[in-house]
Parts: C-alpha cells; structure tokens; sequence
C-alpha cells in the first residue's frame, strides 16, 4: 500500500501539473509559438525521437561523471575540513567566493583555455557548479561530531580510520545525501549551460538552442520535459542509494 502511494501520489501531481499547463495555454489562447500546450509535445518527441535519444544518452554521461567527480573531491575537500579548523577557516571562504560567481560567465573562459574540448568543459562545468555543497555538507556533518563519542573510542584504543568508519562516516551520510539531491539538479544545470553557449555544443542544451533558432517551440518544450524526466531519475537514483546506504536516518512517517 505505502509503495503504491509512493508511486501514485507523484504522478497524479505529475498529470495535475500537465493538466493546469494545458488549460492555461487553451484559456489564453495562445499559439505554440508563443507558449507550447503538453498536447503539442508529443508530436516533437516523435519527429526528433533518434535527435533526443542521442543528444540525452550525450547530455546524461557528462553529467553523471561531472556529479561524480564532485562526489569524490567535494567530499576529500570536505573531509579536510573537517577534520581541520585551520582547513576550515581557509577554505571555506574560497568556496563561498566561488560559488556566489554566476556561473554562465566561467563558461566563455573554460571554452577559450580548453578550446575545442567540448566534452571536458561540459564535465567540468557540471563539476564545478555541483561540488559546493558536497563539500559544505560533508565539513560541516564532521565538525559538529561529538567530541565525547571520539574520546571514549580513543580510551578503547580506536584508530582514526576506525573513528571515522564508526562514528563520522555514519554521522555524515544523511547530510551527505541531502546534499547530493541537490547536486544532482545543479549538474544538469551546468551541463546545459556549456551545450546552449557553446558553438560546437551537443546534447540537449544544443538541441533547445536548435529549436530557438529555428523557432520551434514545440521542440524548446519538449527538451525542457526531456531534462526534467533525466533529472527525476537519477534523483530517484540517489533516493535509492540513500535508501540502502543511509536508511536508518529515515524518520518513520505517524
């Protein structure tokens, strides 16, 4: 019963969404090129069905690794500081700096260092805009560990490695997690960015760019609910992970 609620509930919100969307284009009136109805996306979906399977499965890797290059620095990064206060003190102003830098202006000065090296800057963008807060989260679920629970481990002749595999690597997971739902949005977010502003772009991005250009607006929609079904997925897949890596966290519902 829970499944199935966990499994109707969204897509009845799903359908009520598509729903409100359709009557607002209908009670406007307006035309598909100015605001596309759900009803004219299919036909797009089919006329450009090898176009979106191609430039996805592109849009889809990039991502995937630039989220999971993130993973693994954001979190050695974290780990340093917290681990460290003077790491912390350090570092984490630099973050904060960086991260309030939009990122749309550090796509033109990644494609003129790398020129030409479309699918490093798609990672790296999706990298660099993603990290953040891993490595927030993963620093501060350190620092705020228990001093007591590492001087009792100490008293029994824990190792370090045994402290963090015991007690922080455990304490930080749920935030960890948390914050990797939220990673997983910005990756894509940085994905597109390099596909729609780059020249030479592919995947969908340069797929949405492609249909602007020729003002097909059924087609700019259609790309938008393609990355918003990639997006879902794979915060599904970190649901999953969450699940099985950091279930007991999960408070039960009343």
């Amino acid at each position: 019963m829970e499944l199935a609620q966990k499994i109707a509930v969204p897509l009845a919100a799903m359908v009520l969404f598509l729903m409100a969307w359709e009557g607002l284009v209908w009670v406007n009136g307006w035309p598909n090129y100015k605001m596309a109805a759900p009803s004219d996306l299919p036909p797009a979906f089919w006329k450009f069905r090898w176009l979106f399977l191609e430039m996805g499965w592109q849009t889809l890797w990039r991502t995937v690794l630039g989220l999971g290059l993130a993973v693994i620095f954001g979190t050695m990064i974290g780990m340093v500081m917290g681990f460290s206060r003077i790491a912390r003190d350090g570092l984490y102003p630099l973050l904060v700096g960086f991260n309030a830098i939009p990122k749309a202006t550090l796509v033109p000065v990644i494609s003129l260092i790398f020129i030409g090296q479309h699918d490093f800057n798609t990672v790296l963008m999706a990298f660099l805009i993603s990290f953040f807060p891993i490595a927030v989260s993963v620093g501060i679920g350190l620092s705020t560990l228990e001093p007591e629970y590492r001087d009792i481990l100490r008293s029994l002749g824990a190792s370090r490695l045994t402290i963090f595999r015991k007690i922080a690597l455990p304490k930080t997971l749920p935030e960890f997690f948390g914050a990797l739902k939220v990673s997983v949005t910005l990756a894509f977010i940085g994905t597109n960015l390099v596909e729609i502003v780059s020249p030479h772009g592919r995947g969908l991005g340069a797929l949405f760019k492609s249909g602007e250009t020729n003002g097909d607006y059924p087609l700019m929609f259609a790309v938008l609910i393609a990355l918003a079904v990639l997006g879902i997925v794979l915060y599904y897949g970190v649901l999953v992970l969450e699940r099985i890596f950091a279930g007991w966290a999960e408070r039960p519902q009343s």
